[in-house]
């Protein structure tokens, strides 16, 4: 079974303490949402996570084994994986081709014909087989995210974090990104979903995760967490959009 376990996580950027103590574990395929107002530390977090940065102490372990000293493409072998907020796909590249770079990066010795099968495969399930012979850059931004989260599963992950997935996506391509979010879920992938449209994740996610300014103020069923007066009073006083997070304080 899954089991991501986080244990006294802790970053600082200089006189910044970022994450203080953050612990929490993901046990089987959980879909989590993890929310929080301006300068939370969710992106330093995630960050942590899949190895871009290491934490000044603390653990991180995925399936019993240690991944916060690890390298990212050492994290995404271990089985974790992210999406971006802004996304990163292989402009002139084409959508097949886009898909083709992950499962070679990870050389497990598949052929050339056993990538292309599998890469078919996640096109038709994302709905994009249609467009595999176009370039990246001429998709659209919802398409752009249904192009990464793609290439995410061309990793096969068992954990999954997804950032920001619905950001400058049309609103009927959103329920579908919706859609294809419950399939992975359903596949057995533990999902951790970081979103700004409240919507979005009081409608996919049955656990949350609340940071405020470092810390882990809230984790539990959607209803409990936004009645409960710590969340309540973070999110008042956050007058600022998310969006804008720095990158030391995010």
């Amino acid at each position: 079974m899954i089991e991501l376990v986080v244990t006294n996580l802790n970053k600082r950027f200089g006189g910044l303490h970022v994450l203080k103590d953050v612990s929490f574990k993901v046990q089987g395929p959980e879909l989590i949402g993890l929310i929080g107002p301006n300068g939370a530390g969710k992106t330093t977090l995630t960050n942590i996570l899949d190895g871009a940065i290491t934490p000044n102490s603390g653990t991180v372990y995925l399936d019993g084994q240690r991944i916060d000293q690890l390298q990212p493409y050492e994290v995404a072998r271990a089985g974790l994986g992210r999406t971006f907020q802004v996304t990163r796909s292989f402009r002139r590249m084409t959508v097949l081709e886009n898909l083709y770079v992950p499962a070679l990066a990870l050389s497990r010795g598949h052929s050339r014909a056993e990538i292309e099968e599998t890469a078919m495969e996640v096109l038709e399930f994302l709905t994009l087989d249609h467009l595999r012979n176009e370039y990246a850059q001429a998709l659209s931004g919802g398409q752009q995210k249904l192009l990464e989260l793609g290439r995410l599963l061309m990793l096969d992950p068992e954990v999954i974090i997804l950032d920001e997935p619905f950001a400058g996506v049309h609103p009927r391509l959103m329920e579908v990104i919706y859609r294809y979010i419950g399939r992975v879920n359903d596949e057995g992938k533990a999902i951790i979903l970081i979103s700004h449209q409240m919507d979005s994740i009081f409608t996919l996610c049955r656990r949350l995760l609340v940071l405020n300014y470092g810390d882990l103020i809230a984790d539990g069923e959607p209803d409990d967490v936004k009645r409960d007066p710590l969340v309540i009073e973070a999110y008042l006083g956050a007058d600022e959009d998310e969006a804008g997070e720095g990158s030391a304080r995010s």
